[in-house]
């Protein structure tokens, strides 16, 4: 069952994935107060105003997700995540060893919270083979969420297939964020093979869900995340 400690309003994050910064501020502005927790990844990092907009983002209110899966030697990581604390955002990614997840742990402060990312929602049992891991998706999600615990991570990214199953093994107090959601109306891209629909997500024990396309693309951005609320609320109820 979800956990009822975290309001509901928050649980939805939107994933702000644009070109440019002004892109984004004017989607936030077009949401309105339909949703106040946002993802600013990897491309936006790419263009001029990414802490700019991480900055008037919590000059709103809003919640800031920082996912750029931090991946480099520990004491890089750790330098990054430091970094990043002083900056105000909730949540941020890293992938890596026991050794990187150890450093990114002990570097946070602030109250950021540091997510390991378990298995990418764009991959498959073939893609697994085809890196070399000899297990399913559901085998190493299960033993990242471990390793990722054991280390002193907050919690872990991970696809809602797998959420059961790592709800079962691990503790109330780790955070799991769920991307790869869509409404059931909303048929799956090409690029995203695990997905699941908010409703699902939460009731197998997913405590936040990303969504982009299914707001960022549609006709009215801030009438597509009101639903994903009420869907969020009714699975909640």
């Amino acid at each position: 069952m979800p956990n009822t400690t975290i309001p509901a309003q928050d649980r939805l994050i939107v994933a702000l994935d644009l070109p440019q910064a002004a892109a984004a501020r004017a989607l936030v502005e077009r949401i309105g107060d339909a949703a106040g927790f946002y993802k600013i990844g990897m491309e936006l990092c790419m263009a001029p105003g990414f802490f700019e907009l991480l900055e008037w983002l919590r000059g709103r209110g809003n919640k800031v997700f920082v996912d750029l899966k931090f991946f480099d030697i520990p004491e890089t990581v750790a330098r990054a995540v430091s970094a990043l604390s002083e900056r105000g955002a909730q949540f941020c990614t890293i992938h890596g060893n026991q050794a990187i997840m150890e450093a990114a742990a002990k570097a946070k402060s602030n109250g950021l919270k540091v997510l390991a990312v378990t298995a990418l929602t764009s991959l498959d049992r073939g893609d697994l083979d085809d890196l070399g891991f000899q297990c399913d998706v559901e085998a190493l999600v299960l033993s990242r969420a471990r390793r990722s615990l054991a280390a002193g991570c907050d919690g872990v990214v991970s696809s809602g297939l797998e959420v059961t199953k790592l709800r079962g093994e691990a503790p109330r107090e780790l955070i799991v964020v769920t991307p790869g959601i869509r409404p059931v109306d909303n048929r799956a891209d090409s690029d995203q093979k695990r997905v699941m629909t908010p409703a699902r997500a939460l009731q197998s024990g997913a405590d936040y869900l990303v969504v982009g396309r299914p707001i960022r693309d549609a006709a009215d951005p801030r009438a597509a995340a009101q639903a994903i609320q009420a869907e969020v609320a009714a699975a909640l109820a």
